[in-house]
């Protein structure tokens, strides 16, 4: 019997191409030093036993009217934020992956979920990166409940499934899929065969077997997700803390959901017994702001599905050097730089020899466009030296032409705003045709920057 064949080649960590020769620079990503070698078996033998598809699991055909929907019903975890953020509760089944920077609280998170659905069916809990005395410490610190979750420190994917059908849990928590490797495999753990491979088995058990899997995964230092983007696409949910460690609050994003809405996002505060939940984000965000320093301004943006009320400082000084500064926290540098263009073409706010800074307090990371004008009245406040008033909120998306365009989910912004006590909003103008907000707020409806400018003066 000839023995197999096998070749060498070598793989990209980030994106998964793969070339025949070392490469310093990665045609698929254009990321330098990514290229790890593997052995691959050779193609001949994908008729016989070994062959392995990426699921390998598979259902009968059924009408559209027989199939039942009765097993999808969620699963609440009892924490509120996370049961939100993920649209409601965990949906028996579904591949969750949980990734973020090292120490943020990924594991923390996770023994704490795990000690929450516990009283809703069996957990196994694996651990890769810690031994049972010491995941059982941090439970006992997090005064996790210990019943009905069982432990097991393995690497080795086959023992897994081992314990998987000697348990037969309702809910697995692999920590971590990077130092999950097959032993069918000769790559390290952690490299884009194994991680690809070991996620591919892992959602062929939560599919076939109906269990709930939870994969925590480490990240790059460029903040993406270690491993393949196969990762990201063969599961259900995609969860990650967006912020860094040295936060007291941590952010946690939903950025692919397939039962629930993606961009939501959970809001916990760390502490010596673990994640806190946040119930009012708003407050948080706001709370510590001062109201009689130029400069200052709030502004309502949508997260996911809620309003969420936050802090835009700006300061501008003049440059010490021939090249002004732009420096940005929390927003994109790109859009903050044409807000400034509008500013000075439309409105004649001399900045061509300011150095201009703009802050996110919070430390959260904003996507919508919604927040532009409120960053725009923030940046001339702080050139004219001018205070906003503390009981007005701003929002609105600003157009080359120094225009103010309409935005979305208008009422919600609106309640939100009264319910924390703010008096007046400037709102963009064409938003004022299909208002139906009945509450007490001064609302203001604004068609270009400079009116709004001239409201809050």
């Amino acid at each position: 019997m000839k023995p197999k064949k096998t070749k060498t080649i070598f793989v990209c960590q980030s994106c998964g191409h793969e070339s025949l020769k070392w490469l310093g620079k990665c045609p698929g990503c254009s990321s330098w030093n990514t290229f790890v070698e593997e052995k691959q078996v050779d193609a001949n033998l994908s008729n016989s036993q070994n062959f392995r598809q990426l699921t390998g699991f598979s259902s009968g055909t059924f009408a559209l009217n027989d199939v039942s929907v009765k097993s999808f019903e969620r699963i609440k975890t009892g924490i509120s934020e996370f049961d939100n953020m993920i649209g409601g509760g965990i949906v028996p089944g579904s591949l969750i992956l949980l990734g973020g920077a090292p120490g943020i609280g990924k594991s923390t998170l996770m023994l704490q979920i795990s000690g929450a659905i516990s009283k809703s069916g069996t957990v196994l809990y694996i651990s890769g990166e810690e031994s049972l005395s010491q995941v059982k410490s941090r439970a006992e610190r997090l005064k996790v409940s210990k019943d009905n979750i069982f432990l097991a420190s393995e690497t080795n994917l086959e023992n897994i499934i081992d314990a998987v059908n000697k348990i037969n849990p309702k809910f697995l928590i692999i920590d971590s899929i990077q130092t999950t490797y097959h032993p069918e495999f000769t790559s390290a753990p952690g490299s884009v065969g194994q991680v690809r491979e070991c996620s591919a088995e892992l959602l062929r058990i939560a599919k076939s077997k109906h269990i709930t899997v939870f994969l925590l995964g480490h990240v790059t230092k460029d903040g993406d997700l270690a491993g393949p983007r196969v990762l990201e696409h063969i599961v259900d949910t995609v969860l990650y803390f967006e912020n860094e460690k040295q936060q007291i609050y941590r952010i946690l994003r939903a950025y692919k959901n397939r039962f629930g809405p993606t961009s939501e996002i959970g809001i916990f505060e760390m502490k010596g017994n673990g994640l806190i939940e946040v119930e009012n984000p708003s407050l948080i965000f706001i709370g510590e702001r001062s109201s009689n320093v130029a400069g200052n301004i709030i502004t309502a943006s949508i997260e996911g599905t809620r309003p969420i009320l936050l802090e835009i400082q700006s300061l501008v000084s003049r440059t010490t050097f021939g090249f002004p500064r732009r420096m940005v926290s929390g927003y994109d540098l790109n859009r903050i730089i044409i807000i400034i263009a509008v500013l000075e073409k439309r409105i004649g706010i001399p900045l061509e020899n300011q150095d201009v800074f703009v802050n996110i307090a919070g430390g959260i990371k904003i996507k919508e466009t919604a927040t532009d004008l409120a960053i725009a009245c923030a940046i001339a406040s702080a050139n004219s030296n001018f205070i906003c008033p503390s009981k007005t909120i701003i929002f609105g998306e600003v157009g080359l032409a120094g225009e103010v365009r309409a935005v979305g989910q208008i009422r919600e912004r609106l309640i939100e705003s009264e319910k924390l006590g703010f008096q007046k909003a400037i709102i963009p103008k064409a938003n004022l045709r299909t208002l139906d907000y009945k509450g007490k707020l001064n609302i203001v409806g604004v068609d270009n920057v400079s009116s709004a400018i001239g409201s809050i003066k």
